[in-house]
């Protein structure tokens, strides 16, 4: 077999892995934002739509809500089973639910998808003003785009202070910016596995991610969207994909893993593949059926942008407008966002002491691995107490 190529037993994948209209909601509902959204270019962004879930009862005044931010490749379904409407579990089902660390009997959990993301909001693969997918048309965001769009949310839901934002990787750089841009709606804050700004580095991984996906002909020029089964920017997607999640693991666990062993029935002098390989290969395989290749390029590039120092002065002085409760977590094998990132953070900071550290052997994706770790950071954040009383009338119902 050639290095690096599909199972034959697979069919091809579609043009785009994202959500499409008429797909089955599951648990999303849709908040419409009425004004187009000004973004940082100058553009306006008109018809905007962010797909969200929530769990547990919002208290009358609102003073339960707690957001949470997903990562690069996630979306809304922080929690609950796969099914219709939701190709994978819940990314962080551990944590959000009754008696869980976001205790759902106490708080109103709200997780949206992104702007910019392909599960239900806004982005690349949505439709555009003139019902076709937005494709190239789509502006470039930063990070202080999503969260204006995530404040927007806000204002539909009524709440007008979350008593938490919590966030890992690109949902951290966004609690960030909440907390730095919107403190007075910023009751506290948890920030996982973020920087205050991206490192030249961490530029460098995003900005070949890109290109893998813009040096693919099926890309198209980011027009994509109608092309046949097969006929997408799949191949360059799934060597961003193998890219980002080599640096989302740690050298030591890929070789206590999988050292330089062939994967069993290939031979690696003939063609045939390493078990690494086969992992890379599988996770690629996976994510280009379930995401958007213009959504990879659009919240990478928004991630490549973050710096909540730009234009304030610096990263000192901006972050001294977070003066809230806040706990920064980091995770010790973590070789894309190392802890000196975080220790930074911890340090400037008002509301925040000593970093936190997540102990564990996988790298980058501890943040989603050791729940039970990053439970007990929220715990401390968020320590039990009596909930607030909730409001009938402001009951959140299951679809």
């Amino acid at each position: 077999m050639n290095r690096g190529a599909a199972p034959t037993a697979l069919p091809l994948p579609p043009a785009s892995g994202g959500r499409r209209e008429g797909d089955p909601p599951g648990r999303r509902r849709w908040a419409a934002i009425e004004d187009p959204l000004p973004l940082e270019s100058g553009v306006r962004l008109p018809g905007v739509r962010l797909a969200y879930e929530t769990w547990g009862q919002r208290a009358a005044d609102g003073s339960n809500a707690v957001l949470v931010l997903h990562a690069l490749t996630g979306d809304s379904h922080a929690a609950g089973p796969a099914g219709p409407g939701h190709p994978t579990p819940g990314w962080w089902d551990a944590l959000v639910g009754p008696g869980r660390a976001l205790d759902t009997d106490r708080w109103f959990v709200v997780a949206p998808n992104v702007l910019g993301g392909c599960q239900g909001s806004t982005g690349p693969s949505s439709p555009g003003p003139d019902g076709a997918p937005w494709g190239s048309r789509f502006p470039y965001l930063t990070v202080r785009d999503q969260v204006a769009a995530e404040a927007a949310l806000a204002d539909v839901l009524g709440i007008a202070r979350w008593a938490a934002v919590v966030g890992g990787s690109m949902g951290g750089m966004r609690a960030l910016e909440w907390a730095v841009s919107r403190p007075e709606r910023t009751g506290s804050l948890l920030v996982l596995a973020a920087p205050a700004a991206a490192s030249a580095e961490q530029i460098a991984w995003g900005s070949v991610q890109i290109g893998a996906i813009r040096s693919d002909p099926g890309w198209r020029g980011g027009d994509y969207h109608g092309a046949p089964p097969g006929g997408g920017p799949h191949r360059g997607l799934g060597q961003a994909r193998r890219i980002a999640h080599i640096t989302y693991r740690s050298e030591p666990e890929l070789g206590s893993r999988f050292g330089g062993e062939p994967q069993p029935g290939e031979e690696p002098g003939r063609g045939g593949r390493y078990r690494v390989e086969s992992y890379l290969d599988h996770h690629a395989q996976k994510l280009v059926r379930r995401f958007d290749a213009g959504s990879y390029v659009a919240l990478t590039e928004a991630m490549n942008g973050h710096d909540v120092g730009r234009g304030r002065g610096g990263t000192a002085r901006a972050l001294r407008r977070a003066d809230m409760p806040a706990l920064v977590v980091g995770v010790d094998s973590d070789r894309l966002y190392p802890p000196s990132q975080q220790e930074e953070l911890a340090a400037l900071l008002p509301g925040s002491d000593a970093l936190r550290l997540v102990n564990c052997p996988y790298g980058h994706d501890g943040f989603l691995i050791e729940t039970g770790q990053v439970g007990s950071f929220v715990g401390e954040l968020l320590p039990p107490s009596s909930p607030p009383t909730p409001s009938p009338l402001l009951r959140e119902e299951l679809p």
